[in-house]
């Protein structure tokens, strides 16, 4: 099933390659791409191998883990809501591949090639989490150290994206959200028909617990209390879909203003059904702990992160194990295609100052080849840490996603502002979340918007522009369907509650 997988794959990237001819077609896929397979290759990115290996671990076995992941998720749709409104018309203006672009018409050249260095900066180190992800599965399965795995996963993917562009990316990821949730699907109902019932009355009543309410997570322990989760997450993910480069230049690629919005939609109101998928997977394992001895035996002195890999190889059958290969496969390639090729597009576009139409496909190719390089690198160094991997990659990201959402707000909001003063707020929104995780026990959840916040603050006072007025239309299907949608998830989370 792997190298069927994988065939499939390589043909696909191979015939759409013939089809481009400039840096258009390869980073934005000639701009005619429709909201379907946008909001697919969206969810795709995100629910990567971190998700895949880091979420079940967590819901399993992590001290204070269990469902209390899902709160995380009830940010999603306001996020999509407000990106639709605020944000994704500004971004649609940029007519380049980087969305750093928009930043150089408010505050100069040095603010967007400052936030184009944070993105390759900051993305780099996490491809190499992702690739560390994949490579724990790929490693206990084929028996081979994770170093090795990191190799072979990192050129394999280094190979397919570097060749295939944006296009290949965007219809790879939506086979591969098929393969990824198809696969956690049948580990699930294979471990139900073997255990039936008995399998979810042993899960341990603290792994249902949802919301957390008893932690504001403003001390060492509550990193993942209710208050940070959701307006940690809700600044995250306004962050991470609307002002990073791997997920916007998918709105980039969008064929019209339409299709963009339908994206964000639709990927809002998808993501928590495979989100809960693989949350569920989780608690399974955790049912198995209890009434599988030797599962549990075998996980012994392992690290969180090998529950998945050691249940592979451990509990299932040769069939399903290749499907689930095949699925980690899918879900690290999804995330590593769109950070190689947006780590790319930001070299050319904003390093070098190559705009799209002037960028011949090979030299494209050829800084994804190096980027890609870098990531398995990177991976290697990030084996050897001691965190869960949903963690860490959610870590880095925290560190700066607050600053730069600040600084694409400032650009909308605030557009009379200096390149100065935007900088030195945004340094300064770095700093403060620095010191936050040097000095103090709050969660890194807070560091979202704490950085946001102080970015805002300190470049306020750094100049004397006044904000502007900037009229934004809420469009009222995606705002019914996006609310109902919370609504719908609060409903879930009380059945949850009740079952505990």
């Amino acid at each position: 099933m792997l190298f069927v997988y994988l065939a499939i794959v390589v043909a696909m990237t191979v015939w759409i390659a013939r089809r481009q001819r400039s840096g258009t077609d390869y980073f934005l896929a000639g701009r005619a791409m429709a909201g379907a397979p946008l909001a697919m290759s969206l969810l795709a990115n995100q629910l990567s191998a971190v998700s895949l290996v880091g979420a079940p671990a967590f819901v399993a076995v992590r001290p204070g883990g269990g469902l209390s992941w899902l709160q995380y998720e009830l940010a999603l749709p306001l996020a999509m809501l407000l990106l639709i409104v605020l944000v994704l018309p500004h971004l649609r203006t940029v007519k380049g591949a980087s969305i750093y672009e928009f930043l150089e018409g408010r505050f100069g050249r040095p603010t967007r090639r400052v936030l184009a260095g944070t993105f390759l900066l900051s993305r780099g180190l996490a491809l190499g989490v992702v690739l560390y992800a994949s490579a724990l599965v790929v490693a206990t399965v084929f028996d081979i150290s994770p170093e090795a795995a990191i190799l072979y996963v990192g050129l394999f993917s280094v190979a397919y994206t570097s060749l295939g562009g944006i296009a290949a990316d965007i219809w790879s990821d939506v086979f591969q959200l098929v393969v990824l949730w198809v696969g956690t699907l049948l580990s699930c109902g294979y471990l139900l028909f073997l255990y039936g019932d008995s399998l979810l009355a042993a899960v341990p009543a603290d792994r249902m617990q949802v919301l957390v309410l008893d932690s504001a997570g403003l001390a060492t322990g509550g990193d993942f209390a209710f208050l940070p989760m959701f307006f940690g997450g809700l600044f995250l993910y306004l962050s991470y879909y609307g002002c990073d480069q791997s997920q916007a230049q998918r709105l980039l690629a969008a064929r019209d203003d339409s299709a963009a919005r339908r994206a964000l939609l639709w990927n809002g109101l998808l993501r928590f059904p495979l989100v809960l998928t693989y949350c569920g997977f989780g608690l399974l394992l955790a049912g198995l702990m209890e009434v599988q001895p030797t599962f549990a035996a075998a996980m012994s002195g392992h690290p969180a992160d090998n529950l998945v890999p050691v249940f592979v190889v451990e509990v299932l059958p040769s069939g399903l194990r290749g499907v689930f290969v095949a699925a980690v496969f899918a879900a690290a390639m999804s995330s590593i295609d769109s950070a190689l090729n947006s780590l790319a597009a930001v070299t050319l576009d904003d390093v070098f100052d190559r705009r799209p139409a002037q960028q011949p496909v090979w030299l494209s190719r050829c800084v994804s080849v190096l980027w890609g390089s870098i990531a398995i690198l990177s991976g290697l160094v990030f084996a050897r840490s001691e965190r869960t991997v949903i963690e860490l990659i959610n870590v880095i990201g925290s560190a700066f996603y607050g600053p730069v959402l600040a600084v694409f707000a400032l650009a909308i909001y605030l557009p009379g502002s200096s390149g100065r003063a935007v900088l030195t707020g945004f340094f300064g929104g770095l700093g403060c979340n620095l010191a936050v995780s040097a000095l103090t026990g709050i969660s890194w959840l807070w560091w979202n918007p704490l950085g946001f916040i102080a970015t805002v603050f300190i470049t306020r006072l750094g100049t004397a522009a006044r904000p502007v007025t900037v009229r934004s239309q809420w469009p009222v299907r995606e705002t019914l369907l996006l609310a109902g949608f919370v609504g719908l998830m609060l409903a879930a989370f009380a059945v949850l509650e009740l079952r505990r």
